[in-house]
């Protein structure tokens, strides 16, 4: 079953049938998974059947043509908000959630989701990057979490619980979403303009994330792929150069800090993906259906200085790595210090 042409989520969908049927649906929510699975999407369909104007709310039916509808699909219906990070933010500002100084209080997301609806139905707000709540940001949304406006609906995005805080994950509903199953990807992009055999391919290394299906489709990433993989597999990495090498690549993705931190972050993620493959291979003898990362794991494996702990202390390094992008770590000393350390693992 597809709900209004998102796959994957059917449960998630039957759960806010059940609560619009005993008239229980929670005021806030945090809609936590792996990006690029369709929460945001989710979240945008959820707000049409909130306000579309044909068809009951109860109904979780929007019709996707009246005013309602279309102006949630514009992000321009009055009575819902999306807030996110800029590109040039660490974190999601607080004037964006409260106001700025001269106006604390009376603008922002909470003081717009404490307004009498302008259609009659709801007022939504949605935070988008919910991960890059500082804490000032996530404390001033506790009045609003505590004290919910009637008639309001707050839904914070993120990847997972751990990285909002405790006063956040207490006072939110929880809605985990799941990855998407290869075969959804695949076939989401095949429906988008993919060749069969390229869609296979990238559904097999998007760990469920149609978002990452996407990014991997550029074919210099591929050829970057085989060669930090020969890189990582040495018994001797050379962090000085791979890490000139790494920041060229960086480069190549042009001027834009955000373009450039995609670039990076694919970077991270292929070196994650070598090291998870490693430690697999090493504890439990799984071996990768991916035939190209087999032969690299396989060099990897016959160097005896490379045993399953450190293997793991590399893994641990590289997810760290892909938490400080996400925190608009400088691109250049990430790099380095990032690479060093693996040297030194």
């Amino acid at each position: 079953m597809t709900w209004q042409n998102i796959h994957g989520h059917d449960t998630i969908v039957e759960h806010f049938r059940r609560a619009m049927a005993r008239g229980r649906l929670a005021s806030s929510f945090l809609f936590a998974g792996p990006e690029g699975v369709g929460k945001r999407t989710f979240a945008s369909k959820l707000a049409q059947a909130f306000l579309c104007q044909m068809r009951s709310e109860a109904e979780l039916d929007p019709c996707g043509e009246c005013p309602g509808c279309t102006q949630v699909l514009a992000d321009t219906h009055p009575d819902v908000q999306v807030v996110e990070k800029p590109q040039d933010k660490s974190f999601i500002p607080l004037e964006l959630l409260i106001g700025d100084k001269d106006h604390r209080g009376r603008e922002g997301l909470c003081h717009n989701l404490s307004m009498k609806p302008f259609m009659g139905g709801r007022r939504i707000a949605i935070i988008d990057d919910a991960d890059f709540l500082n804490a000032e940001g996530a404390n001033s949304l506790l009045k609003t979490l505590e004290e919910p406006p009637p008639r309001s609906v707050l839904i914070l995005i993120g990847t997972s619980p751990a990285k909002q805080l405790p006063t956040i994950r207490s006072r939110c509903q929880l809605i985990r979403f799941q990855p998407l199953a290869t075969e959804t990807v695949e076939r989401l992009l095949i429906e988008q303009g993919l060749a069969a055999d390229e869609a296979t391919r990238l559904a097999g290394h998007s760990e469920g994330s149609l978002g990452r299906a996407r990014r991997r489709s550029e074919p210099e990433l591929w050829e970057f792929r085989d060669a930090l993989f020969g890189r990582l597999a040495e018994p001797m990495l050379d962090s000085v150069r791979l890490a000139k090498t790494v920041l060229a690549f960086v480069d190549e993705a042009g001027k834009q800090p955000a373009a450039r931190r995609r670039r990076l972050g694919e970077v991270v993620a292929l070196a994650t993906e070598f090291y998870r493959g490693l430690f697999r291979a090493q504890t439990a003898g799984i071996q990768p259906e991916d035939a190209e990362l087999g032969r690299f794991l396989a060099t990897a494996m016959s160097h005896a200085t490379l045993d399953h702990e450190r293997t793991a202390a590399a893994l641990e390094r590289c997810l760290d790595a892909a938490e400080q992008i996400g925190r608009n770590a400088n691109p250049t000393t990430l790099i380095e210090t990032w690479l060093d350390d693996l040297a030194r693992r």
